[in-house]
């Protein structure tokens, strides 16, 4: 077993700086081993408090040697032993022993900063918990806390003591004072109540802070901070958890944010700290990444420099180690503000301390690797050079000596040369500094001026600062430096001056500007993007306007990485959903998702990455993930007011292009759902609905969960017209009702449209038996020449209902997308199989005699560039697109997914394939109106 004790950890020891004190500090421990008495008298030679310390404690800590941390925890114990007569006296004693036991283990090197910092926090946790409870006992026997009794000193009758900075990372310094926010749930008492609970509440702090802040004969425990509370000019000492929450919702500040980045519940009801904690995650961890808070925190360091007088060069005496350049709090800031900014995004990036902090940052590719280990080493040098400051005489103090003497002790205290010392130090000031410096400064470096190649409409550029985006005085000033860049990625472009009004229609659109433009400001690359995207899609750019959020997932790290696929994307959704209590936050929390992967998969084929096929792929995996996720959360919110579903539950049936997993970037979803009652004539909750009416109201449910228009929008568009009867049938179809349909009733449409159904969600035991009925069906093999005589009817109809817009559009018209998806549905009817990919519908034709070889490869080969058409155009547009009014980049785009040279080939390839896929069906099809081939 590992020797516990002090004497067999020491790695390192202080040299002697005062022989007499180190004498007399030895003959106060006869009894200890050499060595360890050795290091202990040398510690009390370089520190008179020390040596204070252990002139009062040598009897207790000649036992407390042999196992350090038991002792300690023993120490903290007796904390919330001490009667009410002795707890003041006793928590100083226990202040005295802590100190020392900790200095030791420190200066002879048997702990780690970790351990250090950890062992002075956990007395601080101990102490205000005895004197908070003290306090609060003498208001209960009072009376003066309505409904309260000794029992509930347990969770502090329901207030909660935050420990913040230092305290809450578990990172106290040697000589901290404790930063503390002290509130109270009010929900514990009657509104009556609640002025004298607030009152009592108030007495109970106060009595907490002075027992663990007066001086007395004893000394003090910690010098305590209660100012960090909202607007502490006006508002008492402990307020109102709710009345908290309305000031950071309203009047929060960014350092506010910062501050609570390391905020711990300390004392009392832990759980309501908790859920505290919880209600203010949006004000803390801003859901979009945060790059507005880097000048926030710029602005911060020079208001400290400014108001300490800590500007200049770095000189070494009297140099300020926390505040000074390239001290701890610069550090503390670099952590901070990179976790402000993406800490929303990912909660793994919001551990409370800073070595933690800068850990997990170089994890997630926020920060070098290099640079996290080099701040890390140089914040473990720094905070081991303040401790030794502080020992000396209990100060609160940061500042290197000023005094050739007192540089003498501290290297004494390090057991360095004082040249080395100074040198060490010197140069890791510098190093922090520069760093520091850097990550700032990049944010705010202006960009070069705009080429002078192209000259701009000034009418437009006039027109900017009237937009929203621009009349808060910040986003016009972090505009006003970004611009230059922006309009020289314009000047760049094939054609400038579309790309400056296709720019001003999207800033036109921007209800706010300050985080779009900070972001863009930190990551320049971005520029290239935006400017790319706004050129060539007016789809996306107006998506982008309203939504510039989506941006964030661009530098998230995975925008460019492999496509994880439906099952992992389900998975991650219904994660994220998971830790949204509230049903319309999950909501909000599924479009706020959906959207920055849809966005990813548009941008991903716009900049030729994944091709047309490709992207519809990923579209129809991101839908079917949506679906997956958020109907158990539907069916969960619905049955708590009316019940679990009836019977076997339901599923959702894909139908169209989502049955097909193909869908393009304006796809709706065309579904039906299925239910199963199993005799069931109702549901059995609070409100019971009857079976037919349960599964009505819940499919209407998940329609306005996926069609609401909430803050974040709405999911997608909706479409039920393929269910049986149409618009006039019910929502929802009884799995029976569904059978007896398709079998006798369903007209030859509707089994078209039934071979590219898929179960989506749902119960899996009834989606199989779905699928299975599906299968089924269409096994019975339709007859040839009334299948074809119906397709040439639906075709002639269509042809008379609708004319294609030009050769760009590719999907309505005769030998167009839609021509073609029919003709295949057509064969994988007659061949007796469900066909949702379109070349199997066509194998089936061919293998029925309804074409040949030759004409099943014409239609794959047209229907590809149809596709391919279409999804790229409606990348750009919902709309058609209308060759004459488009762009040059957008053009462009769509002469490259086609491998064409220009528009005009482009069109003619259309032209050829339209030509030739209308005569192959044509010969295919009956004339209209009479059946046979």
């Amino acid at each position: 077993m590992t020797d516990p004790s002090l004497a067999a950890r020491i790695t390192r020891s202080p040299r002697i700086y005062h022989r007499e004190r180190a004498q007399d500090a030895a003959a106060l421990l006869p009894d200890l081993a050499p060595d360890l008495r050795e290091m202990i008298s040398a510690a009390a030679s370089t520190a008179p408090y020390l040596m204070a310390l252990l002139e009062k404690e040598a009897a207790w800590l000649g036992e407390a040697v042999e196992n350090p941390e038991a002792a300690l925890a023993a120490n903290c114990a007796a904390a919330a032993e001490f009667a009410p007569d002795r707890l003041a006296d006793g928590l100083r004693q226990g202040k005295r022993r802590m100190a020392l036991l900790t200095a030791l283990a420190d200066l002879g090197g048997a702990w780690s900063l970790e351990e250090v910092t950890g062992a002075l926090t956990d007395y601080a946790d101990a102490a205000c918990g005895a004197a908070l409870r003290a306090g609060l006992a003498a208001q209960i026997k009072r009376g003066k806390l309505p409904g309260m009794t000794m029992d509930d000193l347990a969770d502090c009758a329901g207030m909660v003591v935050f420990a913040m900075g230092k305290m809450g990372a578990r990172e106290l310094n040697y000589s901290s004072d404790i930063d503390l926010i002290c509130v109270f749930d009010e929900s514990r008492f009657a509104p009556d109540d609640f002025h004298a609970a607030r009152s009592a509440f108030v007495k109970a702090t106060r009595a907490m802070s002075g027992t663990l802040n007066d001086i007395t004969a004893q000394g003090y425990v910690f010098r305590t901070d209660l100012r960090l509370r909202p607007d502490p000019a006006v508002t008492p000492v402990c307020i109102a958890m709710e009345a908290a929450e309305r000031y950071y919702e309203s009047l929060g500040r960014t350092w506010e944010r910062a501050a609570y980045i390391k905020a711990r519940p300390a004392v009392g009801d832990i759980a309501a700290g908790e859920a505290f904690l919880q209600s203010l995650r949006p004000f803390v961890w801003r859901r979009h990444l945060d790059f507005a808070a880097i000048q926030d925190a710029h602005d911060m360091r020079l208001a400290i420099r400014e108001h300490k007088g800590l500007g200049g060069p770095i000189t070494l005496p009297g140099h300020d180690m926390k505040l000074g350049r390239g001290g701890i709090r610069e550090i503390e800031f670099f952590t901070q503000t990179r976790q402000l900014i993406a800490g929303g995004r990912d909660a793994e990036l919001r551990p409370r301390g800073t070595l933690a902090g800068l850990q997990v940052l170089a994890e997630k590719n926020w920060v070098p690797k290099e640079v996290a280990e080099t701040l890390g080493d140089h914040y473990r040098a720094h905070r081991t050079v303040e401790h030794r400051l502080q020992m000396v005489q209990d100060a609160q103090t940061h500042t290197l000596p000023r005094n050739d003497a007192d540089f003498e002790r501290l290297a004494a205290m390090m057991d360095m040369d004082v040249n080395d010392l100074q040198a060490d130090l010197h140069s890791r000031l510098q190093a922090v500094h520069d760093l520091i410096e850097s990550f700032f400064a990049a944010t705010r470096e202006e960009p070069e001026a705009a080429r002078p190649a192209h000259q701009f409409d000034r009418s437009v550029l006039d027109r900017w600062p009237s937009y929203p985006a621009l009349r808060s005085e910040r986003g016009a000033d972090i505009f006003g430096r970004l611009q230059p860049l922006l309009l020289d990625r314009l000047a760049q472009s094939a054609k400038p001056d579309e790309g400056l009004l296709a720019f001003d229609g999207f800033l036109a659109g921007l209800p706010a500007g300050v985080q779009l433009f900070s972001l863009l400001r930190a990551n320049p690359q971005l520029g290239d993007l935006l400017v790319d995207i706004v050129a060539t899609s007016p789809a996306l750019a107006a998506h982008l306007s309203r939504n510039s959020g989506v941006f964030d997932a661009v530098i998230g790290g995975d925008f460019f990485s492999d496509w994880p696929g439906q099952t992992k994307l389900t998975e991650m959704l219904q994660q994220h959903l998971a830790a949204e209590a509230d049903y319309e936050l999950r909501l909000d929390g599924t479009r706020r998702w959906a959207r920055e992967w849809h966005f990813r998969v548009g941008v991903h084929l716009l900049r030729g990455l994944i091709d047309a096929a490709t992207a519809g792929r990923q579209y129809a995996e991101l839908a079917q993930a949506v679906l997956q996720a958020l109907w158990p959360v539907v069916v969960d919110q619905f049955a708590s007011r009316h019940g679990p579903p009836p019977g076997r539950g339901a599923v959702i049936l894909g139908m169209g292009s989502l049955g097909a997993g193909r869908l393009t970037p304006t796809s709706d979803l065309d579904m039906l759902v299925i239910y199963d009652a199993a005799g069931v004539d109702s549901s059995d909750g609070p409100k019971p609905l009857a079976t037919r009416s349960y599964y009505a109201r819940l499919t209407q449910a998940m329609i306005t969960a996926m069609t609401a228009p909430m803050a974040q929008g709405k999911l997608y568009d909706i479409d039920m017209r393929l269910r049986p009867s149409g618009n006039q049938g019910p929502v929802a179809t009884s799995l029976a009702s569904f059978e007896s349909y398709q079998k006798e009733q369903a007209w030859v449409w509707e089994h078209l449209a039934l071979t590219r159904a898929r179960v989506i969600a749902g119960a899996e035991d009834l989606g199989r038996d779905v699928e299975a009925l599906q299968a089924e069906i269409l096994s019975r093999a339709a007859p040839r020449d009334k299948v074809l005589g119906e397709v040439a009817k639906m075709r002639q109809r269509i042809a008379a209902a609708r004319s294609p817009a030009g050769p760009l559009d590719a999907k309505t018209g005769a030998g167009r997308l839609q021509d073609i998806e029919l003709f295949a549905q057509a064969g994988a009817l007659i061949g007796g199989t469900g066909a949702r990919e379109i070349d199997a519908g066509l194998a089936a034709a061919r293998g029925e005699n309804v074409i040949g070889a030759q004409a099943e490869a014409a239609l794959s080969s047209a229907y590809t560039n149809a596709w391919t058409l279409n999804c790229a155009a409606r990348l750009l547009s919902a709309n058609p697109i209308d060759a004459r009014t488009m762009g040059q980049a957008g053009a462009s785009f769509l002469c490259r997914v086609l491998a064409c040279d220009d528009l005009a080939a482009l069109e003619a390839k259309m032209q050829g394939d339209y030509a030739t896929a209308a005569q192959t069906i044509d010969a295919a099809l009956p004339e209209p109106g009479r059946e046979g081939a």
